[in-house]
């Protein structure tokens, strides 16, 4: 088994921890819930865009669901072990649904920049066959990436430290206790976790950057209101992407792992997306203002 140390071994700060963390855990789930309810039950909102979003939400959901449940319980146990098993698990399980997010926000990017820079070819582009395809291609992606992650830690042999500074098992901390050279496995992690953040992140920043482009072009209000949305989305997206760029694009024995960077990414970057993707529309807004009225 593992011990972990969680985010601090102060008693009074680990209750205001989990205080803090319960009502973001509370945010995500319900916030995300209402978001799914409300596009399955408006016809209207039956576009490409919330459809994504309506995935980005589920993805929320289960991410969230990774690291934060065990992160409660050990904010109030006296003893944070975790067996090896439930170690390795969550270590799949977040890279399976962290790698899916990051490939979905970049489908919906290049689906942001298909409305706005090719509006009379959007229907084609992005039909709901293709969104299909592209949504499947995340989880499968997500899949494929967390497989090797979990391949290239679990054969590594586990017999002295077993103490992990920080509140969840991730590839850099646990191979950190490996009794034997991890040089090797570090740079295989680096090239994939690390690259797949940066170069998705690029795409990113590649697709919003078109999309300004276009609307200095031609400005109207409606690119006003583009311009607004894409300008939440990139804090959004920066705020997700940088910390695992962070982590995982440098080599783990080398430098100290930073768990409270990694707060940014498990807790916040969860509670921000449907307040900054969906929230701030205001036909999502109506919709949900009318299923409120049917449910009274």
């Amino acid at each position: 088994e593992f011990i972990l140390l969680g985010l601090s071994d102060t008693r009074e700060l680990q209750v205001v921890f989990f205080t803090f963390f319960f009502l973001a855990y509370a945010m995500v789930l319900l916030g995300n819930l209402l978001i799914i309810v409300t596009f399955r039950t408006d016809p209207k909102l039956s576009s490409p865009m919330y459809f994504l979003l309506c995935n980005l939400s589920f993805i929320d959901i289960c991410f969230t669901c990774v690291t934060s449940p065990r992160m409660l319980v050990d904010l109030l146990a006296q003893r944070k072990a975790i067996a090896f098993e439930d170690c390795i698990a969550q270590l799949f399980f977040l890279h399976f649904v962290g790698a899916s997010e990051m490939f979905l926000l970049t489908v919906m990017a290049y689906d942001r920049y298909a409305a706005i820079c090719k509006p009379l070819h959007y229907t084609a582009i992005m039909s709901r066959p293709v969104c299909w395809v592209l949504v499947s291609a995340c989880w499968a992606g997500g899949f494929l990436h967390s497989i090797v992650q979990m391949l290239l830690t679990v054969q590594l042999p586990f017999c002295g430290p077993n103490t992990i500074d920080s509140y969840f098992c991730d590839v850099p901390t646990v191979i950190r206790l490996a009794c034997t050279d991890t040089y090797v496995t570090e740079w295989l992690v680096v090239s994939n976790s690390g690259l797949i953040s940066l170069v998705c992140f690029l795409m990113l920043v590649t697709s919003y950057t078109f999309i300004l482009v276009t609307i200095r072009v031609r400005f109207t209000e409606e690119h006003w209101k583009a311009l607004s949305t894409c300008a939440s989305h990139v804090m959004v997206v920066t705020l997700f992407f940088v910390p695992c760029i962070f982590v995982y694009l440098r080599p783990f024995s080398n430098f100290p792992f930073n768990k409270h960077i990694c707060v940014i990414n498990t807790v916040f970057s969860p509670v921000m997306n449907p307040l900054i993707y969906t929230l701030r529309n205001n036909e999502v807004k109506a919709s949900m203002w009318k299923l409120w009225k049917r449910c009274r």
